[in-house]
């Protein structure tokens, strides 16, 4: 992979902890009218958390950032089936695993950048036509 994709996926990667770590309210202002299915949001995560195992061993993670992205795969994987049905919005208020993953990702960015207060990112533009 070149250093531009590297780079890329570094920044992806803390613009989406940080979204994971805000406060239960910033999340859901953050996704406002958006319908972002809880399983997309796992899918997301655990795709950049087995990513991150490449940058890591190509120097973009540090071995206590790989492990705080472990850390959060493994909690993710917890979630079950049943609990990945359904609109993120609504698993942030009744699924407590969202809490854990909310400290874990604030773990992640104390580690990297020393501070879990990050902007959240911009919102990506909702897909229209297939509902």
């Amino acid at each position: 992979m070149n250093h531009l994709g590297d780079a890329h996926l570094h920044t992806w990667t803390l613009r989406f902890m940080a979204l994971l770590a805000a406060d239960p309210q910033d999340q859901l202002a953050w996704l406002g009218e958006r319908e972002l299915d809880t399983k997309d949001v796992v899918e997301e995560v655990e795709l950049l958390c087995r990513v991150s195992e490449g940058l890591a061993e190509r120097g973009i993670f540090e071995p206590d950032e790989l492990r705080d992205l472990r850390a959060m795969g493994r909690r993710l994987g917890e979630i079950d089936a049943t609990c990945r049905v359904g609109l993120w919005d609504n698993a942030l208020v009744t699924d407590p695993a969202w809490d854990d993953v909310r400290s874990l990702a604030r773990q992640f960015l104390l580690t990297s950048l020393g501070d879990w207060r990050q902007p959240l990112p911009r919102p990506v533009r909702p897909h229209t036509g297939h509902h």
